[in-house]
């Protein structure tokens, strides 16, 4: 890896993102080969890690003037947006609890 993908990745990791969680299963023919009998695909919000926050933010990474630059709506969206994906993080969570238990 170069440093720019070691930035880009770490600056991804600092903000949060969305990632898809592939869970496949598979069967065995006649035969005793397997067969993939189901895939299930959903998207993971992975939060903002704060120690990365702080890391880019001490290195000079990312600049107040990003933040500064943005608007009071511009803000608010994202606030929305952020606690929206919270939410449906927990209930996320919560449904994976359940069917463990179960």
């Amino acid at each position: 890896m170069n440093d720019e993908e070691i930035k880009q990745a770490l600056f991804k990791r600092a903000v949060g993102y969305e990632s898809d969680e592939v869970i496949e299963e598979y069967t065995s023919d006649e035969n005793g080969n397997p067969i993939l009998s189901k895939r299930k695909i959903t998207k993971k919000f992975n939060p903002p890690d704060i120690a990365a926050l702080r890391f880019l933010l001490e290195q000079g990474q990312v600049s107040d003037d990003e933040i500064s630059k943005m608007t009071d709506k511009q803000l608010l969206q994202e606030k929305e947006r952020l606690l929206q994906l919270l939410k449906q993080k927990e209930k996320d969570d919560e449904n994976a609890n359940c069917e463990t238990s179960t």
